[in-house]
């Protein structure tokens, strides 16, 4: 699979967001990464379904929308008809057995997110419902955060399982990505980079991620 970079609009300027997507994607971004925060699953809050309804227009993108929220059931619908393309839901807060069906249903793709304190494990009994799988390495909240690599670990054990079952289903991981650990990050076996202040932070986009893609 190809490398795919996801730059994070919560790093990107919500004074200009629009023209901050547009620019991401001539830059080559492969994704556009939304990170959707409730106060109550994580200690941050930020935007919901009428923001990703608005940056829809803006972008030929898939839209990646992270929910970081506490029942996310009740929000799935309103995600997929605002135009989130991908949705992913964290193996902490819900049943997903009966979740990463339903957002199928809907017609996005369904993506499980794991945190760094949980087990690896945790995953395994989803990942035949999944399209894609989310490793966390940071704890969510907020951006500009040092990557935990140990969460890298957790990269090698899924795709061994997958390996065994027969699975070939995209990584995507989030948290920390920047020059100094993307090599690591790319070592462990992820599909799909999640970046923010990386991208965002930087004076020429395409460069920056160009140089994440190519590390």
């Amino acid at each position: 699979m190809k490398r795919l970079i996801a730059p994070s609009i919560l790093s990107a300027d919500f004074a200009k967001l629009g023209e901050e997507i547009k620019a991401v994607e001539t830059a080559g971004a492969d994704v556009i990464h939304v990170d959707v925060m409730d106060g109550h699953f994580v200690p941050n809050i930020t935007i919901g379904p009428p923001v990703v309804k608005k940056i829809r227009k803006c972008t030929k993108l898939p839209l990646d929308c992270h929910l970081m929220i506490e029942e996310p059931e009740k929000y799935i619908e309103a995600f997929a008809k605002a135009g989130a393309d991908w949705i992913s839901v964290h193996v902490e807060t819900s049943d997903l057995n009966e979740l990463l069906p339903a957002i199928k249903k809907l017609g996005a793709k369904a993506g499980c997110v794991i945190n760094p304190p949980t087990p690896v494990e945790k995953l395994y009994p989803y990942l035949e419902l999944a399209d894609y799988i989310l490793v966390m390495t940071v704890n969510p909240g907020f951006g500009g955060q040092e990557m935990i690599e140990d969460c890298l670990a957790k990269i090698t054990a899924l795709k061994n399982v997958m390996k065994e079952r027969g699975l070939d289903i995209p990584i995507e991981v989030d948290g920390g990505v920047n020059a100094k650990t993307i090599e690591k990050t790319w070592a462990a076996g992820s599909d799909i980079v999640v970046a923010g202040s990386a991208v965002f932070g930087s004076n020429d986009y395409a460069s920056a991620i160009s140089n994440l893609r190519n590390s």
